[in-house]
């Protein structure tokens, strides 16, 4: 059985849209990019926020580095509480629990937000550790995340009887292609802000619509 479930955090269990959009508006303000339309920084949650500031503004590494910071001053401030968490995913968590499975959450998130947005959510009590970025983006890729994660709880993931008892859950290539590196399979979900596409060319494991067909999966899944 997968007795390891680990989550991501950002469009898995809970929404951020607002509150990283605003963030990252906020950020290139800073440099005198004016974005209104907010749903034009979409594509920003999810991936490391360097990689992002690089990709869709052309920033140097060093003003992708700077524009992190400036991220963090509306993000701690205000943008961590704008969330929601989606439909269900509780009552999920709950079930799951009950069922013997062990929870965790694996994001690219700085571990220290991570933290206070599942304490102030009410989801902490489900989970049996939290593994996230560092502030110094030194731990920010995805695999980077599981194996710290793992390597703390003292999950093995060495042999391919091992992986099989572990199931990351996201809704970003980046959460499959991460497992992947460690040998380990991801399931996709539909409801975040990955598309049905990118979740088929990273070939995740099982690919679901919403947190109930989520639910079912992850209560009847068994190894291959």
């Amino acid at each position: 059985m997968r007795e390891y479930l680990l989550f991501d955090l950002d469009g898995t269990l809970t929404d951020p849209k607002e509150g990283i959009t605003k963030s990252v508006q906020y950020a290139l303000k800073h440099y005198g990019i004016q974005v209104e339309d907010l749903d034009q920084l979409v594509p920003f949650i999810g991936p490391p926020l360097m990689d992002s500031f690089r990709e869709f503004y052309g920033f140097s590494p060093e003003q992708a580095r700077e524009g992190v910071h400036v991220y963090r001053e509306y993000f701690n401030e205000r943008g961590w509480r704008e969330n929601r968490v989606f439909p269900g995913i509780p009552s999920m968590l709950e079930k799951l629990k009950a069922a013997g499975k062990h929870l965790y959450v694996a994001t690219s998130k700085p571990e220290v937000f991570a933290l206070r947005i599942l304490k102030y959510f009410d989801l902490e009590k489900y989970f049996e550790g939290v593994g996230g970025a560092d502030l110094e983006e030194k731990r920010c890729r995805k695999a980077d995340v599981i194996r710290y994660l793992l390597e703390r709880e003292g999950i093995s993931w060495k042999t391919e009887e091992e992986c099989s008892r572990i199931l990351m859950v996201g809704d970003r290539e980046h959460d499959v292609l991460g497992a992947a590196q460690l040998g380990i399979d991801c399931a996709g979900v539909l409801y975040g802000y990955g598309s049905l596409e990118e979740l088929k060319e990273s070939r995740a494991f099982a690919i679901v619509k919403t947190v109930g067909e989520l639910e079912k999966l992850l209560l009847s899944i068994e190894k291959p």
